[in-house]
């Protein structure tokens, strides 16, 4: 069941992404053609499916979710655009595809990522929801995306660039690069659904160790898998000397990590009251994928 659901779920997610962004064939034409280009047909909609699957474990109605799931999606296609450029990653393949400065410009593609960061603020504050949910969504993307979140992680792996970390500095850079958009997505959709605070606790313990889950597995792709596989080029981490989880643990140790969180997920959601499958799936999903 959990492939045709996350089908749904990304279906879904494609459909208020098209409703929210703006018309291409209105001025500023450029900069609206790259914010579509860059936010929608692609990507594992990671995040917006841990909405879905957070929220309607505690009992929230699919539609109540639409909004949270395409705005996390939003921050997400904003920090990609802006980790591609040449002053950060300078990557020119995402998703299977021209990054969007170089099917754009440089300049669009600094524009269309501030712009798709502020939509998704816009698509909560405007959601048809109760104001402290709404108030509360807002928080906890805002917490995640910047200094203490996403922003902050981007910063300590610029700094780390060249340089090696230790174990502990590297999982500190990811639990904010990587892991802290994937908790808040995990908390958007449980907070609609009226989750406790004990609850929420143990989501984000499950989140957490999804997240890093997500980060180990990326850096064995990196290793393993080919740009065509990935959609984004191949064994940069290693031509960038950057640390990763096979660097300083070993492709087995790297793998032995990964068990290690999938244990730590199935824990985590032990202390959850409803249907926790579609939540583990998603963990084990994080942790197996080729791509």
């Amino acid at each position: 069941m959990a492939p045709e659901l996350f089908a749904r779920w990304a279906a879904r997610t494609e459909s208020t992404l098209e409703a929210l962004l703006p018309d291409p064939a209105q001025a500023p034409a450029g900069l609206h053609a790259a914010m579509r280009y860059a936010s929608l047909g692609g990507g594992k909609r990671m995040r917006p499916l841990l909405v879905y699957a957070a929220g309607t474990a505690l009992g929230a109605d699919e539609g109540l979710l639409d909004r949270p799931a395409a705005a996390v999606e939003l921050v997400h296609a904003y920090s990609l655009v802006h980790d591609d450029l040449p002053a950060m990653d300078d990557d020119e393949l995402r998703r299977g595809k021209p990054t969007v400065h170089v099917a754009y410009d440089e300049a669009t593609a600094i524009l269309a990522g501030d712009a798709l960061q502020t939509l998704a603020f816009s698509a909560l504050a405007e959601a048809d929801a109760p104001v402290a949910l709404r108030i509360d969504w807002v928080r906890t993307l805002a917490r995640a995306s910047g200094v203490a979140g996403m922003c902050g992680g981007q910063a300590l792996d610029i700094d780390a660039t060249g340089r090696q970390q230790d174990l502990a500095q590297l999982q500190r850079m990811h639990s904010l690069k990587t892991g802290a958009l994937i908790r808040a997505a995990v908390r958007m959709g449980a907070l609609a659904g009226g989750a406790d605070p004990a609850t929420l606790q143990a989501l984000d313990d499950y989140a957490a160790a999804l997240g890093l889950a997500f980060q180990v597995r990326d850096d064995i792709l990196d290793i393993e898998a080919s740009s065509e596989q990935l959609g984004k080029t191949a064994g940069k981490d290693q031509a960038q000397a950057k640390s990763t989880y096979p660097a300083l643990l070993g492709l087995d140790g790297a793998r032995r990590k990964l068990d290690e969180l999938a244990a730590a997920m199935e824990q985590a959601l032990a202390a959850v009251h409803g249907p926790q499958q579609v939540l583990l799936e998603l963990g084990r999903l994080a942790a197996r994928r080729d791509h």
